[in-house]
């Protein structure tokens, strides 16, 4: 019987060598690469923001502030007090809050009534009506201020408060509803169906089991809402001509002073003063925003 001359280390006749390795750095190596890279792109994006930031605080407390993010020299409290004053601050706030405020609540009852039918109804018109309202949000607000302005003159809603408020809420209100149905989307109709076999009616089931159940969704749109309207500078520059009724986003107008002659220290001041009630207002409901919908074992499968 012939003795076999294959070893343990020695391949089987017809089989194939195995391909050796190139040059290359092994894969660990090639992932550890990447992701430095993208820590290294992530930290540059965060110096875009800490930045801007950097040079708010230190500029609001610095006596001699200028253009320069740097720690301040000579630690002042003089730019808040130059802007805690009714004209400057607090008139203009409080403007900004019944503004932004009353919109804001337009805003999201019309969006829920009007994400309501899109949501739970199948019609041939839905997807038209909402690629219109799609439409809608990407035309610029200069371009429709020319008319509306001589809209709110022929009314007499210029230089009204309700009449802003309305027109803030309506050119918030497409993305609103978009948002809204989206969420609305995620309950699912046979709690709805439960309601209506109780005796419920369709507004009392949005009201009492819809909504309640998508409150994250409510929040978002309410947040997303209220910070865009309070950060809006030309709705209100246009409408508005008493001074009395400015609010703070064209307040802050005044701070830039005349001939490009800026009080930086102020202006970082105020500024701080200004994103306050929007900063206060996302602290308040951040937890809501990590809830998500309460359907845990509301549906049995």
């Amino acid at each position: 019987m012939p003795t076999s001359t294959l070893t343990r280390d020695t391949p089987p006749p017809g089989t194939p060598a195995p391909r050796k390795r190139g040059p290359g750095r092994r894969p660990g190596a090639r992932r550890n690469s990447r992701r430095l890279a993208a820590d290294l792109c992530l930290l540059l994006a965060a110096l875009a923001f800490v930045l801007p930031l950097a040079w708010l605080l230190f500029s609001s407390v610095d006596a001699d502030s200028g253009l320069t993010a740097r720690p301040p020299t000579d630690v002042t409290w003089d730019n808040f007090d130059a802007v805690m004053t009714t004209d400057i601050t607090f008139r203009p706030l409080l403007n900004s809050l019944i503004l932004c405020g009353s919109a804001t609540a337009v805003t999201v009852v019309a969006a829920a009534l009007a994400a309501y039918p899109l949501s739970r109804f199948s019609s041939r018109l839905n997807r038209p009506f909402m690629l219109t309202i799609l439409f809608t949000t990407s035309l610029p607000i200069t371009a429709i201020m020319v008319p509306v302005y001589g809209l709110f003159v022929q009314i007499n809603l210029i230089d009204t408060m309700s009449g802003t408020a309305f027109f803030l809420a309506s050119s918030q209100l497409p993305f609103a509803i978009w948002l809204m149905k989206n969420f609305m989307d995620g309950v699912p109709k046979v709690l709805e169906e439960a309601a209506w076999t109780d005796g419920a009616s369709s507004m009392q089931a949005l009201v009492r089991v819809i909504l309640p159940l998508m409150g994250p969704g409510v929040v978002v749109v309410t947040v997303f809402s209220f910070i865009m309207m309070w950060g809006n500078f030309f709705v209100p520059f246009m409408l508005l001509l008493s001074p009395d009724q400015m609010p703070a986003s064209v307040s802050i107008f005044e701070l830039f002073g005349n001939m490009g002659s800026v009080v930086y220290g102020e202006l970082a001041a105020f500024s701080i003063i200004y994103s306050a009630p929007a900063v206060l207002l996302y602290v308040l409901i951040a937890r809501r925003l990590g809830g998500g919908f309460a359907l845990g074992g509301a549906v049995k499968g």
